[in-house]
């Protein structure tokens, strides 16, 4: 399933979903609303992450790729959630102020 994002948004956040797209992801930006354009990899493979220095012979136990896409999946939650929450009206913040006598 494509990811759709506002044409402000691509212009504003381009080299991270240019990243995405190398990664595999499609992404297709809309204006006012209405798909424009779709952002996909030119080679169709999966961009693997990177491999670690240090922590290398620690991590070996990990499976690099289920992490990476787990992570993935929390941003694009998170993403949404505070996408969601943009529309939303923020909470009353009305005190009543006691008078001084």
């Amino acid at each position: 399933m494509a990811r759709r994002v506002s044409l402000y948004e691509a212009k504003t956040h381009l080299s991270r979903l240019v990243d995405e797209a190398a990664n595999g992801e499609t992404i297709v930006i809309a204006k006012a609303g209405k798909p424009m354009a779709r952002l996909v990899p030119l080679s169709g493979g999966r961009k693997l992450p990177r491999r670690l220095g240090q922590l290398a012979r620690s991590s070996r136990a990990v499976d690099w790729e289920k992490w990476w896409q787990e992570w993935k999946a929390s941003d694009r939650t998170i993403e949404a959630e505070f996408e969601a929450a943009v529309g939303r009206p923020l909470p009353s913040t009305r005190h009543t102020r006691r008078q001084v006598r």
